[in-house]
């Protein structure tokens, strides 16, 4: 089943294609790609030490108490972890 929001970029291509030009221009910043690069790590770091079956279902979170796992559906709908989060969101600044 998929969420409200992927069915219309299913049905909508215009904003489908401005939507893929956004995320390519986000992710190739810097501080994303080293964003990216510490979860890499840490999760590479943690499955040699439990194993990968440890993580199934969870992201690994950046919080204001580092790294955190969670369950990837509190993750991806996380409204107070970062400011970033509260913006996209329109809450508090």
């Amino acid at each position: 089943m998929s969420s409200r929001s992927a069915k219309y970029y299913q049905t909508h291509p215009k904003a489908r294609a401005k939507k893929k030009a956004y995320d390519t221009e986000f992710n190739s910043k810097p501080e994303q790609v080293k964003k990216r690069g510490e979860l890499k790590k840490a999760n590479a770091e943690h499955d040699k030490k439990y194993g990968k079956a440890s993580r199934r279902g969870k992201d690994l979170s950046h919080t204001s108490r580092g790294l955190v796992y969670k369950k990837s559906s509190v993750n991806r709908g996380s409204k107070s972890d970062s400011a970033g989060d509260r913006r996209a969101r329109g809450g508090k600044k």
